[in-house]
């Protein structure tokens, strides 16, 4: 049975930037790592395999700004977090961020001439995110010619524009949940009538091909495509049908295989990167792990293993064998007193699995704004082979959707998945929704989930 669990997510309103936060631009790196050195200035770009090794990543600072606000904040308001571009208007700025020229301008100013990522989330595709409300974009299922005319087309040109600068890398993340959309939520008991449109007027295939392509002539960005995350797409019937629209989307309408870096997983999400206790090849008492509640037939019990074989199956597909994947850690830590320390009882598999997990959650279906959360594992280059990095994509603080109905002018709608109240849907198996209550508008500052990410930190925070 197919199993979906599209996360929501908006960027937030700007604060004032500080010049401290500024010079707070964080060097990435696993062990010796370090910037490697680079003109100031324009030149000839030289290609990496992987952009984030020795490069310092871009700290936004309308997002460190608010971070350093909050108490104990401070902690962690210079790590690198993404710029989101979720609607035309973001593209040139509003009275509440910086637009991308200006976020360039101030990643530039960070490098100090080192090499610097600037991590970009794209995110506007027609009638986007179909299977749920918090997040429903602008254009219409229809609109794929406003999409590649006045957001696609101008992103490339300001992008074409930094394109010489030889120590500034751009990472894009393509347009989250659309393609996995597709597969899981097209047919079957976890279908929307949003996504039967747009599986036939197969505008997210386009758009997506549409982005890589335009995108992916430019010398120094580097395309990541969200590929949900394994409670998303772990299981057989979703695995291999993701890949092979991966592929199929990634070599249509002018796109290539050449204008894809790698995948991303767990965007905005709150899946584990590792479960350290236990594995889906454990038995107890003679009965599999997978049969478990909890894993309930999954291949996968934690990202990096998804992610991982994930990318085996798209090499095989005939993406390039150098592709890497990326993991958004920024909510998926799980710490505090109520983490485990090692593997759960024998007793039967369901105690074993739950008391050995460090998900936290009441099902892997389970999105929004969820009780209990921390910030997971830092920023990171190149954590083990195949990770290109670890990163904070999704800004830990902002709202992944309201917790009740808030009219609003930012055609954002009401999705019961972040009412603690709720009791599910089909995507979660009726679950509670585990949402934390008094949540804003997705994209809007939360402090009472930054505070509870801030003190569930795994790591924990020094």
């Amino acid at each position: 049975m197919s199993r979906t669990n599209p996360p929501h997510r908006r960027p937030g309103r700007r604060t004032a930037l500080t010049a401290g936060l500024l010079a707070g631009a964080l060097a990435m790196g696993a062990g010796a790592l370090g910037p490697a050195s680079a003109a100031d200035g324009p030149g000839t770009y030289a290609r990496v395999d992987n952009p984030y090794v020795g490069a310092q990543v871009y700290v936004n600072p309308d997002w460190s700004a608010r971070a350093a606000a909050e108490p104990g904040g401070d902690a962690v308001a210079d790590q690198p977090t993404a710029v989101w571009l979720d609607r035309i208007a973001a593209i040139e700025g509003t009275d509440e961020a910086m637009g991308l020229r200006e976020h360039l301008d101030t990643a530039l100013e960070q490098a100090g001439g080192e090499p610097i990522v600037f991590q970009v989330v794209v995110y506007d595709l027609p009638g986007r995110d179909c299977a749920a409300l918090a997040s429903n974009g602008e254009l219409g299922p229809d609109e794929i010619d406003r999409y590649r005319d006045e957001f696609i087309d101008p992103i490339a040109s300001i992008l074409r524009d930094y394109e010489s600068y030889e120590n500034l890398r751009v990472a894009t993340v393509i347009e989250i949940d659309s393609l996995p959309n597709l597969v899981t939520n097209v047919s079957g008991e976890t279908a929307t009538e949003a996504c039967r449109e747009m599986a036939a007027n197969g505008n997210y295939v386009t758009g997506v091909s549409y982005a890589l392509e335009q995108l992916g002539a430019i010398g120094n960005v580097y395309n990541y495509i969200d590929a949900g995350h394994y409670g998303w797409l772990g299981w057989d019937s979703n695995f291999g049908p993701s890949a092979e629209l991966f592929h199929e989307t990634a070599t249509s309408n002018g796109a290539s295989v050449d204008d894809v870096a790698g995948f991303i997983v767990n965007t905005a999400n709150y899946g584990p990167t590792v479960e350290p206790y236990y594995s889906v090849t454990d038995t107890v008492n003679g009965t599999p792990v997978r049969q478990s509640d909890w894993v309930d037939w999954n291949q996968y019990n934690d990202n990096q293993s998804f992610a991982l074989a994930f990318r085996e199956k798209l090499v095989s597909l005939g993406f390039n064998s150098d592709i890497g994947m990326l993991i958004d850690t920024s909510r998926n830590g799980w710490g505090g007193p109520d983490r485990p320390t090692g593997p759960g009882p024998q007793t039967d598999v369901n105690a074993y699995v739950d008391g050995s997990r460090v998900d936290g959650r009441i099902h892997t279906g389970n999105w929004c704004n969820q009780a209990g959360a921390g910030l997971g594992e830092r920023p990171t280059a190149a954590p083990v082979p195949g990770i290109d990095a670890y990163a904070w994509i999704k800004p830990p603080g902002e709202s992944d959707g309201a917790s009740e109905e808030i009219p609003n002018d930012e055609g954002k709608g009401f999705d019961q998945m972040c009412d603690p109240a709720y009791q599910g849907n089909a995507r979660n198996q009726y679950n509670p929704s585990g949402a934390l209550g008094d949540a804003p508008l997705s994209g809007h500052w939360f402090s009472a989930q930054f505070q509870e990410l801030l003190a569930n930190a795994h790591p924990p925070l020094s």
